[in-house]
Formats: structure tokens, sequence, C-alpha cells
């Protein structure tokens, strides 16, 4: 701690830092009663500036102190000695299927691991359109019982329409209408940070853009933001140009800032795309629109063989209306002509993985379509159309170029997200792959710019006040990790290995990893937007 220049940011500031909403710096450090102090590490702060070697104290759930410690100032606190290692604000991650593990009855499940391992302090559920609007109940459960990462929680187009309306293909009524606007009220009034939808998937593709625009000013209006799935990534409806101009227009329409969830060109038809979609974005954020996206750095996405092969109209009553329609030869010929366009816009049956099996479904996890056609001399169409008679699968869908994802990963409106659901690897090594291909291998960013991209950004983006940066007052959510060994371990085969590299990581200034092991604390809250209602 010697020989360093004196930098301080001491907690009897901390009332003034919050009124002047900026950095004070003070020469005297004082003495203050901490828990932790985090000695030597080079810390990037979230901001994207160059990092420095300091020192962090921490009280409580809060950051106390940032600076040059001088011997014997903190005498009280615990010393995690950070030499040699990387200190950033912890990790948020704007997309996530992590609802199961968050409301597990099993307390080894809640602390979510898969994250905790990759540095994530804190996780968005209730994307894809899929989020519940009972946030109270959501948050009460949370501190009833406890979590290993903060979450905050997005309302779901999808979910609204599909309790008002149900799975089918129409317009909602007046009455309609009304209610879900009720609820969409109801979930930002009780700390929703946004809605979010996923137009791709029925029920929720049935819907005209103007009934998700009177959701989406719902959100502007309370300070929160439009997350969307897009209705299109491929050439499947309205094409991916024309997905993201919808996009556009419902941000622009309803006042909410527009959030792109996993931006991606999905499958041959659109490869080359990017620079079309990045040059549509800009030139509405240079307009004024605030548009952001996220992008998890895997070449195959994950969804399931319903979503990825079976025309929407054939999803009309959901799985049930599937199957009858399955049942009447003429219709199950049509649906499966359309299917067959789906499998090569998804690039052939080869290209995808089976990860899971759903329902009673009869497959073999870690097969392709096209092994398991082979194995019994069928048609990979016609095993598709046999697991959806009983259930479904899970897939991961290699379907996704190199150079458009890394067109992508530059953009500044771009940060970092993993879709983690079950049977991929995004869901356990999302951040630690996105850092060695994007800056160790592929060096398309600097360090500064990857934390930035998955910390203090996406803070802004969320709405999270006191999270995402390393400053004085904020709250003590922090990862402490090894630059030479966060690395990512999960693969398609191996989906569930996590990762490594994170010596430390503080939740709400309590370690929920020492010394690279799990310490089984579940300090997490959830994370409720201040409400204007």
């Amino acid at each position: 701690m010697k020989g360093r220049k004196i930098l301080a940011q001491p907690l009897a500031s901390f009332a003034l830092l919050m009124l002047a909403g900026c950095e004070t710096y003070s020469e005297e450090p004082t003495d203050i009663a901490t828990d932790y102090l985090i000695e030597n590490g080079l810390v990037y702060d979230g901001s994207g500036t160059a990092p420095r070697i300091a020192d962090i104290a921490l009280r409580a759930d809060r950051i106390v102190f940032i600076g040059d410690a001088t011997e014997g100032q903190f005498a009280d606190a615990t010393v995690i000695d950070a030499t040699d290692l990387i200190v950033a604000p912890g990790f948020i991650d704007p997309h996530t299927h992590a609802d199961n593990q968050l409301t597990s009855s099993d307390p080894q499940e809640r602390q979510n691991k898969a994250y905790a391992f990759q540095g994530v302090t804190t996780v968005l559920v209730g994307n894809d359109g899929h989020g519940r609007t009972e946030i109270s109940k959501m948050a009460a459960q949370v501190r009833q019982e406890p979590i290993g990462t903060n979450v905050a929680y997005l309302a779901g187009f999808g979910y609204i329409r599909k309790t008002v309306i149900g799975e089918d293909d129409r317009a909602p009524t007046e009455a309609e209408s009304s209610r879900m606007k009720d609820m969409m009220t109801r979930a930002m009034c009780e700390g929703a940070v946004g809605l979010s939808a996923g137009l791709y998937y029925t029920p929720q593709n049935f819907a005209r853009t103007a009934e998700v625009i009177e959701l989406a000013k719902i959100s502007g209006q309370q300070g929160g933001y439009y997350d969307t799935h897009l209705r299109d990534e491929s050439s499947y409806n309205i094409g991916l140009t024309g997905a993201v101009n919808e996009a556009i227009e419902i941000g622009a329409q309803s006042g909410a800032a527009l959030h792109i969830s996993h931006i991606k060109a999905l499958g041959p038809a659109v490869w080359g795309q990017s620079d079309e979609i990045i040059s549509l974005v800009n030139a509405a954020r240079e307009k004024g629109q605030k548009i952001t996206a996220d992008q998890y750095p895997w070449a195959a996405s994950g969804t399931r063989i319903s979503n990825a092969l079976v025309p929407r109209w054939a999803l009309d009553g959901g799985l049930s209306g599937l199957r009858a329609r399955l049942g009447n030869v003429a219709t199950l010929n049509r649906i499966k002509g359309e299917m067959a366009d789906n499998l090569e816009r998804r690039g052939g049956a080869d290209k995808l993985l089976i990860t899971g099996a759903l329902g009673d479904a009869d497959v073999e996890i870690g097969r392709t379509l096209a092994d398991h056609a082979v194995q019994q001399r069928s048609d990979p169409l016609d095993v598709a159309v046999d697991i959806l008679k009983t259930g479904d699968a899970r897939v991961a869908s290699f379907n996704m170029n190199t150079d458009d994802i890394l067109a992508f990963a530059k953009q500044e409106w771009v940060v970092t997200g993993s879709d983690g659901s079950t049977g991929h690897p995004r869901k356990y090594a999302s951040f630690p792959k996105a850092y060695r291909d994007f800056v160790v291998d592929g060096k398309l960013m600097s360090l500064s710019r990857f934390i930035r991209r998955s910390s203090g950004q996406t803070a802004d983006i969320v709405g999270l006040k006191d999270r995402g940066y390393l400053k004085v007052g904020m709250a003590a959510d922090i990862i402490v990790f090894d630059s030479e060994s966060f690395t990512p371990r999960a693969t398609y085969e191996q989906s569930r290995l996590l990762s490594t590299g994170v010596q430390h990581l503080f939740v709400n200034g309590q370690p929920v990893i020492r010394d690279g092991q799990s310490t089984g604390a579940l300090p997490g809250r959830p994370l409720l937007k201040e409400t204007q209602c």
C-alpha cells in the first residue's frame, strides 16, 4: 500500500456524494469501520476508463473507500489480497432464464452458481415476453427464500397476452386490451424495470405492432425500457431487417428505450446482414432514439424443435393445437412442407443438436436431428414430427457466422448477455467466453471496454442506480478475477461445467465466492425499480 498516491473517498463524504452526484476525493484518509478490504488490485471502475492500482473497503452492503489505504487504517477488516488480480464491478446479465433456479426450494440451486462463477452478481429474468407481472409476490419470495445473486424483473408481453387472450391467433377486444394495460401498469408500479417481448414466439407472434406499442408506452411512461426478442432473426416472416425496423418503430412510438435481445443474424439466408442492421440502429440513434442490444458470443442459438421448425400458424392453440393438426393428413403434409423450409433456414438437420427432452418425447440427448434420422432409418422431418407428437426437445442450433458475431460485438451500443438456458453452455460460460474471444484472442476490444459492456453500461440500460460501478456509496457487488485463468469450461457436450478464474465475488458486501470456492452464502436481493405510481 505504501508508495502510492493517496486517493481516498471516505464514508463521511457519502451524503455529499449522493447529493452532488459526482465523485469527491480527500487527500486525508479517514478511519472507517469496515468488514472487508480488497488490497492492491488493478481496479476497473465500470466506466470504461483506464484502470489503477487501488484498495477498496466494504462495510455492510456498501463500498465505503476507494484509494490508497494507509498501514493499519482498516485494522478491523478481513483483508483480500488482490495483487495481480482484476477488480471490477460485478457483472450484470440483461437476459437470462434463471427463474427456475431462483425460485427453487433447494438452496443449492438458489445460489445461482452458473452465473456467479462467471462474475455475474445481478441477473434479469422475465425475458422473451415470459415474465410474470406479480412483481411484489416474486420479490417477497426472494426475501423469504434468499438467493445467491441479485435479480431484477421484466414484465412479459407474452405472459400478459396469454393470461388475457390465451393462445389463440386473434386481436384483443377493447375490454381485453384494457385488462392487459392494467396488468402492465401493475407490474411497473410494483417495480418491474420494463416490458419484454418475444414476438417470434406464439402466441406473441399473433400480436400486431400497435398492440405491443400500447404496453411499451406504459413502460416508457414509468421510466422503463422495451426489451425484445425480434419478430424474426432470419427469414421466417418479415425478415431480420423488417423485424429490426418494427422494433425501432415500437421504441419510437412508445417513447420507451429499445433494447434488442441477443442480436444476431440467424441462418445462411441472412448472413452478412449485420452491416445493414448496424446502419439501421446507428441512424435511429443519431436521431436521438435510445437503442441498445445484448449479445452472447456463441455460434449456436438455443431453442426448441417447435420454435425452430414449426410454422407459426400451426401453433395456434399451442402444442395441443399443433398435435390436432398433425393428425390430419392434409394439414400434416402442409406443416411438413413448411418445416422443410425452416430446416433449411437453420442450415440442415446436422446443425440441430438435441440438448434436452421435454414432455414425453423419446429422444437421445447429445445427438443431432440428422443422427437420429440415420439411427431410425427415417427422414429428419418425420423424426421431428414424432418428437412433437408426445413432447418437444431443446436444441442447440448452429446457425451463426463469425463475421456477423464480431461485427455486432464491436458496436458501442452492444453489451454482454447470456440468454442462459438449460442445455446450452451459454448459461455457464458466456462472460468468460466473450472475454476470451473479444479481448484475449480476438483483440477486438480492451479489457476496460469488456468490463464496461458487462457492468456499468448494462446498469445504465436497466436503470440500476447503485450497481455497475465501483464508487463510494455504491452497492458492494464486486468481482475479483485472474485475467489468465478466467476461462469458460462448459461445452455443448458438457454444458454445466462452471467457469474458472473468479477468485472472489461479493454480492451486497458478502462473499459468495472466496478463494475460487463457493461460500454457500445467499445475499442476493430483488432489485425493484423506483415507481412513479
